[in-house]
Parts: structure tokens; C-alpha cells; sequence
């Protein structure tokens, strides 16, 4: 696979820059945290950048803040979430205050997609 340089640097600015909410999920996710499942931060895909991803489930995790809720916005999530999953991945969405409001109901959510990914995959 050919590597963007102008996406790598993206993502390593992303990551210098990471949201509340971003910083205190990566705390969750880190260190194969959760099920011994590796995540990356701020991680190239194709032409956009994952705010998280479990390469061995192929599941992205985005976090949205108060601006997604726009129109605009919105149809871009949208299409956004429609070409990642083109290319083999489960998108799970979270609005920014379930991440500070309810960290254990997100984990719980994220646990159960590493799960279901897990037994879709077994003959």
C-alpha cells in the first residue's frame, strides 16, 4: 500500500491536537486495554483519517463533536462512514459528552463490536 505522506503528517498533527474527549477514550484504549485488541489514534485510511482503529477487528471508532450535528456536516459523516465501510471496516459513531458522560456504556459498546467481529470470523 502506498503511503500519503500529506496524510501521515495530518494524522501526526491530529494526534498533537487530540479533543478532550479523544484523550480520555485513548486513556480506555491504549496498551491493548480492551480484550488485548491493539488501536491506533489518528490513523490513516484511505483518504481520511480514523480517530481510532482496531486493525485486527477492522473497526473505526470516530468521535463527533457539536458540529456533526450540522446538515452539512452530517451528509459528509455520512459519506464518510459509507467509504470507509466500502473498504472493509465497521464505523462505530460517538458524540463527544457520551465519551465524558458515560465512558463505560461507549467501552461496553466498543467491547460488544470487538465481540461480534470476533464471531463473524470463526468457521
Amino acid at each position: 500500500m502506498k503511503i500519503d505522506r500529506n496524510m501521515t503528517s495530518h494524522a501526526r498533527a491530529l494526534r498533537r491536537e487530540s479533543t478532550p474527549a479523544e484523550v480520555v477514550l485513548w486513556a480506555r484504549l491504549k496498551g491493548r486495554q480492551l480484550g488485548g485488541y491493539k488501536f491506533r489514534r489518528q490513523q490513516p485510511i484511505g483518504r481520511f483519517v480514523a480517530d481510532f482503529l482496531c486493525v485486527e477487528r477492522k473497526v473505526v471508532i470516530e468521535l463527533d463533536g457539536g458540529q456533526h450535528n450540522e446538515d452539512s456536516q452530517l451528509t459528509r459523516d455520512d459519506e464518510r462512514t459509507r467509504n470507509i465501510e466500502a473498504m472493509g471496516y465497521r464505523v462505530l459513531r460517538f458524540w463527544n459528552i457520551d465519551v465524558s458522560k458515560n465512558i463505560d456504556g461507549v467501552m461496553t459498546r466498543i467491547s460488544e463490536a470487538l465481540s461480534a467481529e470476533n464471531e463473524a470470523q470463526q468457521p
